[in-house]
């Protein structure tokens, strides 16, 4: 049976997609929820009223309808006429299985002219439909229910491409992985559907469930409940980087070696050892790897790790103030920011004067501090001379200590509003005695996703034109990426090519900062318009594939316990990072998304986590000027 498969994929050369689908002819609520539970993403019923659809999303399940009526479901399992009248309403073939029944004809011509995404046959007819779906000008694959790993594997030696699972446990599953490789959970959608399709052809509350069941790639999320920001260790097998499947020969098992896993992926992370960057379009494809390619990227990351930075990670004695939660944008990741009716949400707003803002700064170098950042929200009220005042205060105070401070958006408003340009605006907050400047107000460089994060907000070109001016001037930054809400691979991709060629036209930046996107107090996230969050791998694979395009043009890529943990971090360590960011005394952001970590942490505590991976701790200035490696 194993020999056949593998002759099989030689032929075939594809992944194997699978669902796990109940079929059903009434749901309750109670029956959706019990089948989330027991792993199911969609269930089938045969004419979907709204007590049922509504049933079916109240379990977090997406409805699929197999006989065609008005139930407005996520997808359709339908006969060859039916596809056709969907097709005429212009309906996506992302939504579309289209049933063997009738003539070879017919079932061609609804293929052909829904664009479908399936077909669906029973297990004896794989064979004869093979060659239809294998006709020029056709994607659909031939989906098909299996009762058990030897079903699953005739069938695709037969031709099938999408497996219908029932019941199936998870160490059924890992079976399964282990016979045909490259396996990628569904959901009634197909994988690699866009969010911006999704939003377009769904409605908000299918849009919303379905959001609430994928990764960036449209691909059914693992089932665990860490999430950055929550409380929870990461859900990180033993000997892997990669958390992508629960089975228990997946995580008690061991990464491939080296380079043995990477399958598609070898020549791109062999090319990034020999010193050759990946291309955009590379990058992208690093950012899709899944499963043992986690590992196998991770492992190159920590390669060129080893080469840059050897066994030292560094780390800053800083403050965050976080001066005003007042802010006229309305960015849709951001739960921190108060407007002046919210009273009623998670705190009152407020707006720091600049003598509580020295007082905090003074108390700070007292504790040890070499820098201070300063972020808050964009008050109604704010000009340039509040951020210059700012500066100049706590120079006047602490001429020692480091100000890193006001973001590209924060420049870029502060010149607007006195009627200057932003290289004189720049001009001014560095002779007030600014030192660097963050990179947060990025979240994704990548316009089609802004417009929907924070459509407010400056765009790309803005965010670049300030970072180069700033860079021209002697200002230098860090870069920051966002991500995890409703951003895939290639905004990701897009992202990581404006910072480099930013970097390789002024060489400005001194670190690269993943953040993840912290969905629980997010408003993006409460009106069911983001996902949950990115994954674990996702994680690992932002951070990882930061040390490979970054290669010799960012030397630091930041592990921020701020959003996952001392755990988390420190796992991210051995994935391509290595330093882990700054004490902070008192940040609040992130709590204020819903985040369990984020406030505090202790110089201490730092290195003691640098050490219990045997790594060599290293207090550094914002600049990465080491300041001591012993204590």
């Amino acid at each position: 049976m194993l020999q056949m498969w593998r002759t099989a994929a030689s032929v075939f050369a594809m992944f194997i997609t699978f669902l796990r689908v109940r079929p059903t002819n009434t749901v309750h609520a109670l029956t959706a929820s019990t089948r989330a539970r027991e792993g199911t993403t969609a269930l089938e019923i045969d004419q979907l009223d709204p007590a049922g659809r509504a049933a079916c999303l109240a379990g977090g399940l997406l409805p699929i309808e197999t006989a065609h009526a008005d139930g407005q479901p996520a997808a359709w399992v339908v006969g060859p006429e039916d596809a056709l009248r969907l097709a005429k309403l212009d309906t996506p073939g992302w939504r579309i299985t289209v049933r063997a029944d009738g003539d070879r004809e017919l079932i061609l011509d609804a293929l052909a002219r829904s664009q479908a995404a399936f077909l669906r046959v029973g297990r004896s007819e794989v064979t004869h439909f093979n060659d239809l779906v294998g006709l020029p000008g056709l994607d659909a694959k031939i989906s098909v229910f299996v009762d058990s790993v030897d079903d699953a594997l005739v069938a695709v030696a037969s031709g099938a491409g999408d497996l219908l699972l029932r019941d199936w446990s998870n160490s059924q599953i890992g079976e399964l992985r282990a016979a045909v490789g490259d396996l990628r959970e569904r959901t009634a959608i197909p994988g690699g559907v866009s969010v911006d399709q999704g939003r377009a052809a769904l409605d908000q509350e299918l849009f919303t469930a379905w959001l609430n069941l994928i990764d960036g790639d449209g691909w059914a999320r693992p089932r665990y409940e860490w999430a950055p920001g929550k409380d929870l260790p990461p859900p990180v097998p033993r000997d892997r980087i990669s958390a992508q499947w629960p089975d228990a020969a997946w995580t008690g098992g061991r990464a491939p070696i080296e380079l043995d896993g990477a399958g598609s992926l070898a020549p791109i992370l062999q090319r990034s050892l020999d010193g050759v960057p990946p291309t955009t379009a590379e990058i992208a494809s690093l950012f899709r790897a899944r499963g043992d390619q986690v590992d196998a990227v991770a492992f190159v990351a920590d390669q060129l790790r080893e080469r840059t930075s050897g066994s030292r990670v560094t780390y800053v004695v800083n403050r965050n103030i976080n001066y005003t939660n007042m802010c006229y944008f309305k960015c849709g990741f951001c739960a921190f920011s108060k407007g002046p009716k919210s009273l009623n949400l998670r705190g009152d707003p407020y707006l720091m004067g600049v003598d509580e803002i020295v007082s905090w700064t003074r108390e700070a170098w007292e504790r040890g501090a070499t820098e201070v950042t300063l972020q808050g929200g964009i008050h109604p009220e704010f000009t340039g001379d509040f951020y210059a005042g700012v500066v100049r205060a706590i120079k006047a105070e602490l001429p020692d200590m480091h100000i890193h401070g006001f973001t590209p958006l924060e420049v870029w408003q502060g010149a607007e509003t006195l009627g200057i340009s932003v290289k004189e605006f720049l001009g001014q907050l560095k002779k007030a005695g600014l030192g660097t400047l963050p990179g947060t107000a990025a979240e994704i460089l990548d316009d089609s996703v802004r417009a929907h994060l924070c459509p407010d907000k400056i765009r790309t070109s803005q965010w670049s034109d300030v970072m180069i001016t700033a860079h021209d001037m002697g200002l230098r930054a860090t870069a920051t990426v966002m991500f995890g809400h409703i951003d895939d691979a290639r905004s990701w991709a897009n992202h990581y090519e404006v910072v480099r060629q930013i970097q390789r036209k002024t060489g400005g930046f001194t670190e690269f900062v993943p953040l993840s996107f912290v969905h629980m107090g997010a408003p993006i996230w409460l009106r069911g318009r983001s996902r949950p969050g990115p994954t674990w791998d996702e994680v690992v694979l932002i951070h990882a594939v930061a040390r490979i395009a970054f290669d010799g043009l960012i030397d630091n890529i930041q592990a921020s316990w701020v959003k996952l943990g001392i755990d988390g971090a420190q796992r991210l360590l051995r994935a391509g990072c290595n330093d882990l960011g700054g004490t902070l005394m008192g940040e609040i952001i992130t709590r204020s998304a819903g985040a369990a970590h984020g406030t505090e942490i202790t110089p201490q505590e730092l290195r003691r986590a640098i050490t219990d991976i045997d790594r060599v701790p290293a207090l550094r200035s914002t600049l990465y000027e080491v300041l001591q490696t012993t204590f």
